[in-house]
């Protein structure tokens, strides 16, 4: 009877997917310089944040399928759509194809009407049409059980408030200008501060420069970070000195491509930022000069012959996290802090 009991408890412990372990897994995807960020909360739920490229054989779509299985999830559970560019969102037809979606969630209506722009958000409603929809605005929070997900920009509008613990002045923004009014679909991006304890990460999609200063100026409003994802790809028109070294990240990750994203400006931002311990790229950034990529290790691709990788993050609640290489399994682990 013990015997049976034993194997009976064994058995269910096998049962139980990695990604129940208390830890937050995060997939930075391989999309060719857009955008596909799959979150596995501890709870097991998903969320995904955009799609990458629209693609007639479905490329993206295969390899945001594939990090799923890799990280046993079988549904979609919330798909963020930052914005409605074709890098990200494009993508969304073929993977409702491969990958059952809970809710859509995006910032509403696209801001730009031309014939392409019009094509593309249709097909997106199409797909999004068959789940359920939610729209969101700036303070508002996507409930993705076992993590929190605070939205901080969307639809043009930014938080009004700090989030808890931010607020501090920042004498970083005056030496910093805003630049021409983007009136584009980046400036109308979802961003969003990802919490799981004391670990903290940000994602704001393609949010541009003058977006990027209402949350850091006059009062950095978002505070400090662990993990970083270069906003807008590592562009120059994103990643200001004023919102980077403010939120002090330990650690950034870029989802660049090899020619697209990955500017030296912004990489040059990213790298002397007070505090940070390293940054890892999906891509070597071709047109950026080896003194500001990151080094090979740490790239995911570093050329195009490459079979096609991704970085998985692992977080604690502590705060402390891991990071790792799919492509040669350099892997490193970050402590909580002090």
């Amino acid at each position: 009877m013990m015997r049976k009991i034993f194997l009976l408890i064994v058995g269910l412990l096998l049962s139980v997917p990695l990604h129940a372990a208390g830890k937050l897994a995060i997939y930075f995807i391989d999309v060719e310089g857009g955008q596909a960020t799959l979150f596995v909360a501890p709870s097991g739920k998903s969320m995904l944040v955009d799609t990458g490229w629209p693609d007639a054989g479905g490329r993206d779509a295969d390899r945001i399928a594939a990090a799923a299985k890799q990280a046993g999830v079988t549904r979609i559970d919330y798909l963020v759509i930052t914005h409605y560019h074709m890098d990200h969102v494009g993508g969304v037809p073929q993977l409702a194809e491969r990958l059952p979606v809970g809710t859509y969630v995006d910032h509403g209506r696209s801001v730009e009407t031309d014939k392409e722009s019009n094509d593309l958000f249709h097909a997106y409603v199409q797909a999004r049409d068959r789940a359920s929809h939610l729209i969101v605005r700036a303070g508002d929070r996507i409930p993705v059980e076992g993590i929190d997900v605070r939205v901080v920009s969307s639809s043009g509008q930014t938080i009004s408030r700090p989030l808890a613990g931010a607020g501090d002045g920042n004498p970083l923004c005056t030496a910093t200008k805003p630049r021409e009014l983007d009136p584009s679909e980046n400036a109308q991006s979802i961003g969003m501060m990802i919490s799981y304890g004391k670990f903290r990460v940000i994602d704001l999609g393609d949010l541009t420069w003058n977006k990027e200063l209402q949350l850091a100026c006059p009062d950095n409003k978002l505070g400090t970070v662990d993990v970083y994802l270069s906003t807008h790809h590592g562009s120059e028109e994103s990643n200001s000195p004023a919102i980077v070294h403010a939120l002090k990240p330990r650690v950034a990750i870029t989802n660049n491509g090899a020619t697209k994203g990955g500017s030296a400006e912004a990489l040059s931002t990213i790298r002397s930022s007070p505090g940070i311990e390293d940054v890892w790229q999906l891509h070597y950034a071709e047109n950026a000069g080896k003194q500001n990529n990151a080094p090979e290790p740490f790239i995911a691709n570093v050329d195009q012959d490459n079979k096609v990788s991704w970085i998985k993050l692992e977080a604690q609640e502590d705060g402390g996290f891991t990071v790792t290489n799919s492509r040669n399994g350099k892997t490193k682990t970050y402590p909580p802090r002090p």
